[in-house]
């Protein structure tokens, strides 16, 4: 997708969604940063950021070039290429609720289509891209993982008010259900320039007996700086897939 506008569509406008809006935007792509909190909405539409990392100059300037559009309408859902959930996880007796993940992947059945990629960013435990957010995708779609569309987990690793390491510099895992899912997710990070900046690592992982052991790692903040990425290699025996 290298010289093409791609339609990126952002489920979420918090510390982690609005940072990679911002970043799909000044790459030159059309954004859509989809949030159910009218509010929220509201302030975004106005240029008034809410989030450390993102300066309300920022926003508006994003909001200038007509290729952020901020909404909670639904149908502004239809027509993306690549999809990135990044909705909260917050703790409930606990355990992670995953209603916002579920809520986000019944959203995006709705406009599901062949070719297109989704790819889960939110903290959350082993199983859940396949086991939770792929069978919403596809009793809401008709279309079948791996074979119409593609669907990987990459942690964020957002780290806010970081000077250090920010969205395109800090090491990313990149995994797939698949091998062509890992590629398709992988577009995303080539997409907004992380995978080539300078001090930036993506480890690649294809096999999806190691998708959980990316959630598992993602869920306990293993991968915030390179030390950390190398750690969590070594921990679950990929360091093979390092390239």
């Amino acid at each position: 997708m290298s010289g093409e506008t791609t339609r990126v569509l952002i489920l979420g406008q918090g510390y982690v969604g609005l940072p990679l809006a911002m970043r799909a935007v000044e790459v030159g792509h059309t954004v859509v940063g989809y949030d159910t909190n009218e509010s929220r909405v509201k302030r975004l539409c106005a240029a008034e950021s809410y989030v450390e990392d993102i300066s309300s100059a920022t926003l508006a300037a994003a909001l200038e070039t007509g290729r952020y559009i901020p909404t909670d309408q639904s149908k502004a859902c239809a027509g993306f290429d690549v999809a990135v959930i990044t909705v909260p996880t917050p703790l409930r007796e606990g355990s992670p609720d995953l209603s916002y993940i579920e809520a986000s992947a019944a959203t995006l059945a709705r406009f599901l289509r062949p070719g297109v990629t989704v790819v889960l960013e939110s903290t959350t435990y082993p199983g859940t891209t396949e086991e939770l957010v792929a069978p919403i995708l596809e009793a809401g779609s008709g279309l079948t993982v791996g074979t119409d569309f593609h669907l990987g987990y990459s942690p964020e690793r957002i780290d806010p008010g970081n000077p250090t390491w920010t969205l395109v510099n800090t090491p990313k895992v990149v995994s797939g259900v698949d091998e062509a899912s890992l590629a398709g997710t992988l577009v995303l990070d080539e997409l907004l320039s992380q995978a080539g900046a300078a001090g930036a690592k993506v480890l690649l992982v294809g096999d999806h007996r190691q998708l959980s052991a990316v959630e598992a790692g993602g869920a306990f903040g293993l991968v915030a700086t390179e030390t950390s990425a190398t750690e969590l290699t070594s921990l679950w025996r990929v360091r093979q897939l390092w390239e």
